[in-house]
Formats: C-alpha cells, structure tokens, sequence
C-alpha cells in the first residue's frame, strides 16, 4: 500500500512539473520570439542591401493595401511588410476597403483590388506585386526626391538603349537596354539625345553618357560636350581601344590620354575566361564608388589611360584611381592572334595600369578659387558641402552592354558608378539579388522518369506489394 501510495505522488509530481513545464514554455514563447530562415541566399530575410536602405530612411514608412475584408491577399502582404518591420519599426500598414472608401481609392489613383500603397516624406508609389526587389525598388525611388536625368549620346554607333525587335527579351547584345531598365527601376529617368538634332545637352541632365562612339563626332558637337564639361556637368566616358579619335578636346579639358592597345589579363588560362584580353578585377583602389564593393568584375579588351598631374591641378580636379590592373599585367600594343606575350620593343608597357578614374571638384559656375588638388586626392566625403562637379572614365564599354552586365559584379558596378555621378550616395550597393532556386528546370530524360515513375512505376510496386501481403497472410 506504501509503495502503491509513492508511486501515485511520484506520478503527481511528474505531472506537476510537466505542467510548470508548458506553462514556462507559453510564457517565453510570448516574451521572446526566435526565427530562423533556411532557404537558400536567406530568401525569406532582408538581404543586407534592403537593411542598408531601411537605415538610411528616418521618417516613417506608411503601407496602404486595397482589399476587400475578403480577399485572402492581406496575409501575404502582411508578411512581406513583417520583414521590413523587424529592421525599420516604424513601418505603418493600413487596409481600406474600395467598397467603402471609393474617395480614398480615387485619391491614390487605385485601379483594381489588391494593390498597395507605399508612402515615404509624402511621396507615394503603387506596387501591384510584392517581392523584395520590387519594395525595396519602390522604397530607393522614394528617398530620392529630385528627378535625376541620365541622357546617352546617341547618332554615332553608340550602345543602343532600344530593344531590338528580333529578340523576345528585348535586349541586344551589344545595347545597354538592360543597364537602361536598371537604371529607370532606380528611379532615373533615361532618354537618348541626338546633337545634330538637339545641338545642346538639356539644362537637367544629371549625368551625360558617352558610351564609345564608332563614328567620329561633329567639330560642333565636340565643342558642345566641351562646354557641358567646363560648365561643370557631370560626366561618364566610356572608351573603347581602336576607336576613332574626335574627343582629344574633352580628354584634354579633363587631363585624359587614351594609351593605343588593351590590358592584358596574365591569369586567363589558370581561370578559364579564354582570352587574355578579358580582364578580371577583383581589388579596387579607395573611391566613393567602389567603397564596400567586392565583386570581381569583367572588362572585355579594356584600354588603359593617363592622366596629366599639371593639368588636373590647375583646373582644380580630385583625381582618384577608380580600377587599376595588377602588377604582372602590361599593356598590349600587338594584335590579339597567336600568342601575346610582353614585348617592350614593340611599345608594351608594364602594369600597373589605370583602366579606369573618377574625377571631381566644386562646379565651376559657383566655386571659388580652389586649392591646388594633389593628383591622388582623399574622397569627397571630407569636401566642403556644395555642388560638386563629378566625372567618370573607363577604357571599356562592353561591360555595361547586354551581354555582359550581368556577369559577375559589373551591373552594380555600373549602377554605382552613375548613382554616384547623379550624387545619389546613400544608394551605392544596394541592389537585391534575385533568389537561385525559384525555379526548376529538368532536362527532358529526367521530366519522363518523373511521369513514368509517378504514374506507372510507383502504383505498380504499391499494388505488388499489397498483393504480396494478402498473399501470405492467406497462406498462413
């Protein structure tokens, strides 16, 4: 009877303390909240390129969805919302019923049920699908205030910025319709502009783009970008080796020469990129526009270049080096059939090389007279506040053209480098990647072995197995 009496209180306790147990559990399940994000890239989570721009937004963020009470839409879109809410806390989300508040649908412009509203410094944009790329998109757009024109002169065999009509995708190989789709998902506006038809670059033009013309400008037309230089205009100049000359006038505004040949790669064959020509750059100099950048990055038949020291000093440019080649790499001079090798009879020179700089200093129409600049100077970020004139050179083009961009690490390197010319700073680096695995492609052996399998192979062995058991068991 004793024994029979312990046990039961053993029993009791047991249950007791199972009981303390759960009720412990609920309380710090309420208390405390941990989660853990498993897909693949964290898909499910901020990538650091949303927190980045979450941090750089003070103000309040107010999401306004347009559902009926009983669409199945408002758990979705408040999960979304959950995830910027955890890094910003201050996100608002507000749901209006368009039955019941037709006024509010008039007044946010609303074209059909399920859309949402993101407003930011009474500014607002409309978003009919969620995605962090979208939001994160919509939320740059909306930081940004100013209306910031990229103009690409056109009328000389420049990259093209139309779709060309043979490919479904809308881009072109050697185009920059990728690279102008980006830029317009970063809030810029991106037009052509034709000198001969327009002989002026337009008064709000944030950032002029040359990108390797293959025809040699109008004496008028050089004289025009020359001006929009010297009266402080922002400028990006990409060149390619073995194009026609035409634009000495600007390069000696901006203290720029072009060398004649191409940087050559030394590690292609250990790497496998096939052609020496292609070089890889994977450090970068201290700049503005490759701060906290770590892609290696792709520039097929890369054209070095200099710059004249007196000359940058004079006209009071901050010279900063923007890529730079490796020290066992040289330039070739040579054609690129049979093998390359260094040659310094024939002209080759030694790396390093400057493939690429960025040059700034106060715009001219309201500076005073500058301090003498050193030729390497120290970032922007320790310069006095004012409008400052900004310009970019590169001896490539290709890797910002369409077949090109999205390799490696040069699409945002290109987003950055004209961010930065259209000073938008606080937006360098933040470009969210798409997730790997959203999709899955079979080759077509293996989509028969899943209809095979599934359909035939599967419920035949089911059933030979069930058969199999009856079979014994009427056997015994």
């Amino acid at each position: 009877m004793k024994s029979k009496n312990s046990k039961l209180l053993q029993q009791l306790i047991n249950g007791l303390l199972i009981a303390v147990v759960i009720v412990l559990l609920g309380f710090l399940s309420v208390r405390y909240k941990l989660e853990a994000d498993w897909t693949a890239g964290g898909r499910n989570t901020l990538t650091a390129a949303s927190q980045k721009l979450l941090k750089q937004m003070p103000e309040p963020i107010k999401f306004t969805g347009f559902l009926y009470p009983d669409s199945d839409n408002r758990r979705d879109i408040d999960m979304w919302i959950a995830r910027y809410k955890r890094v910003k806390p201050d996100i608002s989300v507000e749901f209006v019923d368009p039955s019941k508040d037709p006024a509010k649908v008039k007044d946010y412009k609303i074209d059909q049920p399920g859309e949402v509203v993101v407003e930011y410094q009474g500014r607002r944009e409309t978003l009919r699908v969620l995605s962090e790329s979208v939001v994160t998109g919509a939320l740059q757009r909306l930081m940004d205030s100013g209306e910031h024109y990229v103009v690409f002169l056109e009328g000389h065999g420049e990259r093209t910025l139309n779709p060309s009509s043979n490919d479904e995708e809308g881009a072109s190989q050697n185009g920059y319709v990728q690279l102008a789709g980006a830029l317009r998902e970063k809030g810029l506006k991106v037009q052509g502009l034709n000198l001969v038809k327009t002989p002026k670059v337009p008064d709000n033009t944030s950032v002029l783009v040359i990108a390797s013309p293959t025809q040699k400008l109008l004496d008028g037309e050089i004289k025009i970008i020359d001006d929009y230089v010297k009266q402080g205009g922002n400028l990006l100049w990409l060149n390619d080796p073995a194009q026609p000359a035409g634009l000495e006038a600007v390069g000696k505004t901006l203290g720029v020469t072009w060398e004649n040949g191409f940087a050559v790669f030394p590690d292609y064959k250990e790497l496998g990129t096939g052609s020496p020509a292609i070089y890889l750059a994977t450090d970068y100099p201290p700049n503005p526009v490759t701060r906290d950048f770590l892609d290696v990055t792709a520039f097929p038949l890369v054209r070095p270049l200099t710059f004249d020291q007196d000359a940058d000093r004079a006209a009071g440019w901050d010279v900063l080096p923007l890529l730079q080649t490796s020290e066992r790499s040289w330039l070739e001079t040579g054609p690129m059939q049979g093998p390359i090798t260094f040659d310094p009879k024939t002209g080759d020179k030694p790396g390093p090389l400057l493939i690429g700089i960025t040059l700034s200093r106060p715009a001219p129409q309201a500076a005073a007279p500058a301090a003498p600049a050193t030729p390497l100077a120290k970032p922007e970020a320790d310069k006095p506040a004012g409008r400052v004139q900004r310009v970019a050179v590169v001896g490539d083009s290709d890797f910002l053209a369409d077949a090109n961009l999205g390799q490696l690490g040069n699409k945002q390197l290109g987003l950055n480098l004209i961010q930065w010319l259209a000073s938008r700073d606080s937006l360098l680096n933040i470009d969210v990647p798409k997730a790997p695995d959203t999709s899955l492609y079979l080759p077509g052996w293996a989509t028969w072995l899943v209809v095979v399998g599934y359909t035939l192979l599967l419920p035949v062995l089911l059933l030979g197995f069930g058969i199999t058991r009856w079979v014994r068991r009427r056997r015994k």
